[in-house]
Parts: C-alpha cells; structure tokens; sequence
C-alpha cells in the first residue's frame, strides 16, 4: 500500500544532526560490490510509488553487482513505519536497513539502536555531501547514517489568485525573496481581493511538521538551542521576532482557524480547494500536484528577514545496530547514495539532492522541471548550525513543547512572552530529561 499525498505532509520536517561535524574521511574501507560475499539484506521504508520504484531500481543494480547477494525490500504505510520498527528493535528483529526522518534519527542514534558506520565507510565518504546533510546523520562525531535526499518548503501560489489580487509577479532568485514586510504586504493585498471564505495562505506545521515553524526562527537569525545542543536559546529577540509575526498571520486572518499546529486538515489540503492563495509545501508534492489541480500554479521562494532560512526534510538511510551483515550493509549504503543511484531516485520522485556534485550541477524533475531550481536554490540556504539543533535525541519531546506552546499562541490567545517563557522551560525540561 502506498501512502497518500495526506500522509506525507507530516514527513518532511526539519533536519536532525549535532553542532560538531565528523571528519572528512575514514581509514576503513567497505568492500567493492563485487567482494561482498552472498548474502541478504532486510530492508524496511515507507514511500511514493514514485520513490519505491526509484528504490526497486538501485536494488536491482546492487543485486547485478554482488552476485548472489539479494535485498528484501518491505514497504509498509508510514502510520505503521515506526510503531513496527521500535517493536522490532525491542524484540531484536529489526531489519538491517530501515528509513528515517532526519528529525527522528537523532533518538535512535542516542539510543545506541543504529551502527555506527565511522569504520565502515569508505574514505573521503563524508566528502560526498553537502555540510548540512552530512550533519544531519552524526552523533557524537560518528556517522550512524547516509544523507538519502532532502525536501524543503517553499511557497507554492495559485496564479489565478493571484492574478485577481494583482500580484503579477513573484521572486525569480533568492536574492529577490520577499522579505518578511514584502510578504505581509502581499498577504495584505489578497486579503482584500478574497472574499471571507478564502485565505491569503496556509503555513505546513501541523503535526510533526511543527519544526517547520522553526525557519522562522532561523530566518530572524535566532536559535532555539545552544551550541551543546541542552540550553534552550529561544529566549531572543529572535524568538519573540519569529512568534509575533507567526501569531499575528491569525489575529490578522491571514490564514485560516484551521491552520493551526494541532488541527487534522493539512495546509496542503487547504490549497488544493482553493481556499487559500498560497501554502509552504515540500517538492514531493510536485508530482501529485501536476496530475491533481486544475488551476494554474506555481512556485517562489520562502521569505526572509536577517537572512534566509529553511527547513532541512527528508530521510537518512540507516542500519540497526544489531545486524548481521554490517559491511553489507555499509556497502548497500554507499550505493545508493552514488551519483546514478541518488539523481534518478530524486529527479522522479522530486525530492533534493544530499550529494554536492548533485547540488552544484542541478537536477531535473520529471514532473514540472521548471521548478527544480527553485528547491534547490531553497535548500541551499539551509545552514548546519540550524539542521544540526534537531539531531538532538530529545527533539521528539521537544516537538510536543513546540506544538503545546505555539498552538496556545496561535489559536488559544497566549501573548509572546508567556509563550517563550513556555518554550523555553519546556525545552530545558525536555533536554534535562
């Protein structure tokens, strides 16, 4: 069964990795392909038919290349992905190779429940990646996974919305971002031209994809943990910053009561009725969007304020720690995050390049080409100093502060202050536990 558009707007949230980098390269090797001995690899994850069929295909031409050696792939629904995996965990029947949302990766890694791959990896591996996907799999300076691919959120718009508004043009550059004035201006203007029942836009955090709401903090230059990755930082001007201007998209109806951080009806859905102009989404949704809507659409860039800021989402790869086959395992990682392996996998599934040759040379979507470049772009300005704070392996408490205290400040009338008081002695006691 594969998951539904729905269900993958809660995936692709923040990166996770800590502030300190591991080094460049290793002094092990894994095996070429042709020396691995026959063996099996389990292998678990959830996924588009768009990204199943990528997967089926790098398996393929692994299996072409360890003679003998066979991968069993078990794609799953992801409302059972993980519910099934830390049983499995528990009961020692975990398979050798599962997937993970970078926001998720830092708690198994802190568990001790993934192996760590320092000694496995080839040399000058880490050299592969671009400095915020290769932070986004390290615990305590070892890597205890690949950088598979990454998603983003940029501002996708109906053109007819806005063509009624008279907005009749959007950034081309992130350059030309809108700032966070230019873009309450533009909320502003389609407020005006909409009627009542209808929205100047829909923000993705419900859900898990509360740490989405986290580019705003960044875009404003802020933190929300210090650099030891246990002192809650969001206690700033930044802080405030980010929370005044959220909260007052719904004092301002700006967006609708629905948008909340805890509501069940996902941003995306909002835009796909046409109940609002524009939503922040990730590229996944590209490909459902080019085959499902009727009106003309299009994509920009996320605004910015000191600086521009993104969200790091997607999965890592990684394996558990109770393998049998650990350099096979190694060995199957390594492949799949390869030039072929990665760009064909990202270019049909519209998903984002870990690799920085991918990066720097671009790629191009199947679905919509035209809008490869603006991802790209978007995931570029991503910094590890902001992916690296969600590696934390008490980000998964931290994410229930987010969502009690924000969803208090949009909906329920929480004033700024009471609500970074909240924020950060909810993130003390969530990293102190």
């Amino acid at each position: 069964m594969s998951p539904t558009r729905r269900t993958f707007l809660t995936l692709a949230g923040v990166a996770a990795a800590p502030a300190g980098l591991a080094g460049c390269g290793f002094t092990k090797k894994t095996p070429a392909p042709q020396d691995t001995e026959a063996q099996t690899l389990t292998f678990t994850t959830w996924g588009t038919d768009n990204e199943l069929a990528g997967l089926r295909k790098v398996i393929e031409r692994f299996e072409s290349a360890n003679e003998g050696t066979s991968v069993e792939l078990n794609a799953v629904p992801y409302e059972q992905m993980f519910t099934n995996i830390d049983a499995q965990l528990q009961s020692n029947t975990a398979p050798d190779i599962f997937r993970v949302p970078y926001y998720t990766f830092g708690s198994y890694a802190g568990q001790g429940q993934l192996l760590d791959l320092k000694p496995l990896l080839s040399e000058g591996f880490a050299d592969r990646f671009t400095p915020q996907a290769w932070a986004a799999v390290q615990n305590k300076d070892s890597p205890f996974g690949v950088p598979h691919h990454t998603d983003t959120s940029a501002i996708l718009y109906n053109k007819d919305m806005f063509d009624a508004a008279g907005i009749t043009s959007v950034p081309t550059t992130l350059e030309e971002a809108w700032t966070w004035d230019e873009l309450e201006q533009v909320a502003l203007q389609l407020r005006k031209s909409l009627p009542d029942s209808k929205y100047p836009m829909a923000y993705n955090w419900q859900g898990n994809g509360v740490t989405r709401w986290l580019s705003w903090l960044f875009q404003a230059d802020g933190r929300f943990l210090e650099e030891d990755l246990v002192t809650p930082a969001i206690d700033s001007e930044a802080g405030r910053a980010a929370v005044e201007f959220t909260s007052s998209f719904f004092r301002r109806n700006l967006v609708p009561q629905n948008d909340s951080v805890k509501s069940t009806t996902y941003a995306s859905d909002i835009w796909y009725s046409e109940t609002v102009a524009m939503t922040w989404a990730g590229a996944f949704l590209i490909p459902d969007a080019a085959q499902t809507l009727k009106f003309n659409w299009g994509a920009t860039f996320a605004p910015r304020k000191v600086r521009g800021g993104s969200d790091f989402g997607g999965n890592a790869l990684v394996a558990t720690a109770g393998t049998k086959v650990p350099e096979l395992a190694a060995s199957f990682l390594e492949f799949v995050t390869e030039e072929e392996s990665m760009r064909g996998f990202c270019e049909a599934a519209s998903l984002l390049p870990t690799r920085n040759d991918l990066v720097e040379s671009g790629i191009t979507f199947t679905e919509r080409p035209e809008l490869s470049e603006v991802f790209i772009g978007q995931a570029s300005i991503v910094q590890a100093s902001d992916s690296g704070q969600v590696a934390s392996p008490n980000m998964a408490a931290i994410i229930t502060v987010l969502k009690d205290q924000l969803e208090q400040a949009f909906v329920g009338g929480q004033s700024v202050e009471d609500t970074i008081k909240g924020l950060s002695e909810g993130i003390a006691k969530a990293t102190s536990a």
